[in-house]
């Protein structure tokens, strides 16, 4: 079995002592770039949270007002017809007949 000289001791522990040094650093830089890359996914992850917040903001504003436009429309047509049927009560009644007997024909069974 061969003997490590007294040099060679020395060497290995300086080495040893060198990554002793160097890992608190090693440590420390990781750290570092790690909340850098947390520090930028914050900030990006509350950019799309923002864009998306202004998407629903715009999509909930136009659902709105095309709602109020379908209860307006539906409004109206609802008044003609009334309208229509006050001004004509006896061809509203044979319309509504009509589309009774229709309807009827259409789902009566065989």
């Amino acid at each position: 079995m061969a003997t490590k000289s007294s040099s060679q001791k020395t060497s290995e522990k300086a080495s040893t002592e060198k990554e002793a040094d160097s890992a608190p650093n090693t440590t420390q830089r990781v750290a570092e770039q790690a909340h850098e890359a947390v520090d930028w996914a914050a900030e990006h992850a509350g950019q799309a949270e923002e864009r998306i917040r202004e998407g629903m903001n715009s999509a909930d504003e136009e659902v709105r007002e095309r709602a109020a436009k379908a209860r307006q429309g539906s409004e109206d047509v609802l008044r003609a017809v009334g309208n229509y049927i006050r001004e004509n009560p006896l061809t509203a009644v044979g319309l509504a007949f009509v589309a009774g007997s229709l309807f009827s024909s259409l789902t009566r069974r065989r």
